[in-house]
């Protein structure tokens, strides 16, 4: 099964691709969509139209979101959850099958603490992926453990 994760932004917009067969992972593609956060349509346009390439290429079977619970910062949490949105219609016109999770889900269905740090999340995505080097930008690891929540979920 091809799993794609995202990890929802304004200016960058992480997204994992994995494929999984039993207990066999891999990552197929990983990295950002990176936005002006000057021009809000042409930002929502250019990431409709990014993850509809990724979608077409790699041909996900479902994916994986994080899901908006809690922003310290108020001033962002609006437009993370407008491009959120973008993010939720483009999946949806794919005729994805959408599942979300918390950041606390996804941490624990990597380390099994939900309160694991980012260090220790990104090295089980490693581990789990057999990827050697760090995973950059934190957005596209990120996406990455998304994509593995959804499986550890039994979404497939």
């Amino acid at each position: 099964m091809i799993i794609l994760g995202i990890d929802p932004g304004t200016t960058q917009i992480g997204f994992g691709i994995i494929k999984n067969e039993g207990n066999r992972f891999e990552a197929l593609d990983f990295g950002i969509i990176k936005n002006t956060g000057k021009d809000k349509l042409f930002d929502y346009k250019k990431t409709a139209k990014e993850l509809s390439k990724l979608i077409t290429k790699y041909k996900p079977e479902v994916a994986v979101v994080e899901k908006l619970f809690f922003f310290k910062n108020q001033k962002t949490v609006m437009p993370v959850g407008e491009m959120r949105g973008v993010i939720m219609l483009t999946l949806a016109n794919h005729n994805l099958e959408i599942f979300e999770f918390t950041p606390m889900q996804i941490k624990q269905a990597l380390s099994g603490y939900g309160r694991a740090d980012k260090n220790q999340v990104q090295k089980m995505v490693r581990l789990i992926l057999g990827i050697k080097e760090e995973i950059r930008p934190d957005d596209a690891a990120d996406a990455l453990a998304i994509a593995i929540c959804g499986v550890s979920n039994k979404i497939t």
